[in-house]
């Protein structure tokens, strides 16, 4: 290690970085949470590699249970317990409901496209054996113009 100020790392940051990770901190905070600058984090990656494999375990951890999962839910459509309030005749009336919410097309798609590519993906299929029409271009001619040799 190059001669300067000694690291701030500790082996316990590995299992601080993969829970914050997890909870789908960016690098930025979760330098921000060491009390350190994003470029040390960087090089705590580089010169650690269980801290970097922690990292990565906690985004991917975040990314497949956090956000697959909401997608998912957007894409088949959910339904939650929902407490709605109302005023009947000046009282306050609490009711519990179910909120649904219908499939989303859109994340369905997304879901399917990523899943799926080949069979999904949206195609564009062009035919290059035929060939395309020539353009022919041709010059107005000017009474001060003169034709070309």
């Amino acid at each position: 290690m190059p001669a300067g100020q000694p690291t701030k790392y500790k082996e316990e940051f590995n299992r601080q970085v993969y829970l914050i990770a997890k909870l789908g901190s960016k690098d930025r905070e979760i330098s921000e949470f060491f009390n350190v600058c994003e470029a040390t984090i960087n090089n705590w990656k580089q010169e650690h590699p269980k801290f970097l494999e922690s990292l990565k375990e906690g985004k991917d951890y975040f990314d497949t249970e956090r956000v697959e999962g909401a997608l998912l839910h957007r894409a088949l459509g959910y339904e939650h317990p929902e407490e709605k309030i109302f005023c009947n005749n000046g009282e306050i009336v609490k009711a519990e409901t179910i909120k649904h919410y219908p499939p989303d097309t859109g994340a369905a798609a997304l879901w399917l496209k990523n899943r799926n590519p080949d069979r999904w993906r949206d195609k564009q299929e062009i035919d290059m054996t035929v060939e395309a029409p020539r353009l022919i271009m041709s010059r107005i001619l000017t009474p001060d113009a003169k034709p070309e040799e």
